[in-house]
């Protein structure tokens, strides 16, 4: 049994993260500002990262806005770098997105900041980049708050959230040299983001219109955030996904 501490603990990632830790047997430390860890300002880290060995970084901003989520993201990954040397931890590992090295602009892109901070640091790290979530699509709809949400019809390769902890555990638990592409997990299969916003919308009586005019739409458009050859595809299609929702 290890000691694992999963930053970001309480979000939409975080706490399958630390389901999947506990079901494998693991002793978990999970860290957010509501379990008194603030990554940001460093409140608390030293303390919940004592005797563990490795940290899993799922945290996140709460903006699509560039420039803020980078330095968020910058900010913690020194953070949680630093911390973790000195508690003695062997190795990080850190969730991104498929097509960040593509992105030009917005969140996306903002995880090049991000990888680029966690492989920089003094820790051994590790990174998975993850297709967008199939949680995400609920969120596209609540950000709008309407009858009426509007909604890229653009390519994606949706997942479910614990499929994702599910590869963030199993590489932060393997301790053989990492080397090669940066590894992807996405879904069994290509879907467009406005249906699968439908097939939910159908079910909250909210419209769902599908558009094209998006930042890097042109690059989504030709695939530019689909998984590549090396990806692993697993978990449930959206709709699976949805039904199996209570």
């Amino acid at each position: 049994m290890n000691k694992f501490a999963v930053a970001g603990a309480t979000g939409r990632l975080g706490r399958h993260v630390v389901d999947v830790l506990t079901e494998r047997g693991h002793e978990v430390v999970p860290m957010s500002r509501a379990t008194g860890v603030d990554v940001i300002t460093g409140e608390g880290l030293a303390e919940a990262l004592t005797g563990v060995e490795v940290i899993i970084d799922v945290a996140s901003w709460h903006a699509s806005e560039e420039g803020a989520a980078a330095e968020f993201f910058r900010t913690a990954a020194r953070n949680l770098h630093e911390a973790g040397r000195q508690a003695g931890a062997r190795r990080i590992v850190a969730a991104s997105i498929i097509g960040t090295d593509k992105a030009t602009t917005g969140f996306v892109a903002a995880q090049q900041v991000h990888e680029k901070a966690v492989f920089s640091g003094p820790l051994p790290a590790r990174v998975v980049r993850a297709a967008q979530f199939h949680e995400f699509v609920g969120q596209l709809l609540d950000w709008q708050q309407g009858d009426v949400a509007y909604v890229p019809s653009l390519p994606t390769q949706l997942v479910a959230a614990r499929t994702v902890a599910e590869e963030l555990v199993d590489q932060a638990t393997d301790d053989e040299p990492w080397s090669g592409p940066i590894p992807e997990i996405a879904g069994p299969r290509t879907e467009i983001m406005a249906e699968a916003a439908r097939l939910l919308g159908a079910r909250r009586n909210i419209e769902v219109v599908g558009i094209d005019n998006v930042p890097d739409g042109e690059l989504a458009a030709s695939g530019a955030f689909l998984p590549g050859p090396h990806a692993k595809l697993a978990g449930p299609t959206f709709r699976e996904w949805l039904d199996a929702q209570p």
